[in-house]
């Protein structure tokens, strides 16, 4: 697939999925894939500041590629919102990230957050993480948006271990 680069065209919320099929075909490397997707939900998604990866490594989620500020590098698996999903290997869409109990904040200013497992065979991969500095930002189309882009990136890595 080609890229454009340098256009002032910003991608829309209609745009994420097929964006992201088309820079992942014929491509099955986790690390990269990962890395074009965060930047495709950086850029399709308004008002987020953090958009990003955590892979599973003995028991603890580890920062992978993601667009946004510095992030927390590891997340033990059951603590905050990216650990609790990864856990319950469930989506979770936290309104307001201060009445989440155990919110682990690596950037201050993000107010609502998104946390999509990637499951593979029924195992945990992974979280896609998406946060904004507005509370409620993410409603159950985002989560099923989400969960579609995380089906996206186990069909095109296969068996690849990110």
């Amino acid at each position: 697939m080609t890229v454009q680069t340098g256009t002032s065209a910003r991608l829309g919320e209609d745009d994420i999925v097929p964006s992201i099929a088309a820079v992942m075909e014929g491509e099955g490397d986790p690390i990269a894939n990962a890395a074009n997707i965060a930047a495709i939900l950086f850029e399709g998604l308004a008002d987020i500041n953090w958009a990003g990866f955590y892979f599973l490594r003995g028991g603890q989620l580890v920062l992978g590629p993601f667009q946004g500020r510095v992030a927390c590098t590891r997340i033990d698996m059951g603590k905050g919102v990216c650990g609790t999903a990864a856990r319950q290997r469930a989506t979770i869409v936290v309104p307001d990230v201060h009445q989440f109990e155990g919110h682990i904040a690596c950037d201050a200013a993000s107010r609502s957050e998104i946390v999509v497992p990637i499951m593979r065979a029924g195992q945990v991969l992974g979280v896609i993480d998406i946060d904004s500095p507005h509370v409620a930002r993410f409603t159950p189309a985002h989560a099923k948006l989400i969960e579609q882009v995380a089906s996206l990136y186990v069909r095109a890595c296969g068996d690849a271990t990110p």
